[in-house]
């Protein structure tokens, strides 16, 4: 088997993923379906936020409303970012045999939910 020379260049999948040895299928699999499960998980979050400026004319002040709505917007679109990274760092982890790093989207969640209960209880409140 000819080797490459030494100033080939890498190909996609060894500049994505970093090199490492390829893990067993079932780990890559598994997660794939957690970043499936994040993406699914946003896409919620971004139709939140249309149907919260779409359909609370008559509960929330406009302000309110749109607050709710870019909170929930952002929160989507972070998480969908997020989603992508945490993939990309988990593959590379497995490849080089090395700990799966903290899942640093779930705290970002878990505070946006935060924001968005607080501003719902403040809305209600107040209305």
């Amino acid at each position: 088997m000819a080797s490459e020379p030494p100033n080939a260049k890498p190909d996609m999948r060894e500049r994505i993923l970093g090199g490492g040895v390829d893990p067993d299928p079932r780990f890559t699999l598994a997660n794939e379906r957690t970043f499936l499960s994040w993406i699914r998980t946003s896409l919620a979050l971004l139709a939140g936020g249309v149907a919260v400026e779409a359909l609370t004319q008559q509960i929330f002040e406009p302000q309110v409303r749109t607050l709710l709505a870019v909170v929930l917007l952002v929160l989507g679109a972070l998480l969908a970012a997020g989603a992508f990274t945490r993939w990309l760092r988990i593959e590379r982890s497995l490849r080089n045999k090395r700990p799966l790093p903290l899942p640093l989207i779930a705290p970002l969640l878990g505070v946006g939910a935060a924001v968005i209960t607080v501003v719902v209880i403040i809305a209600l409140i107040r209305g």
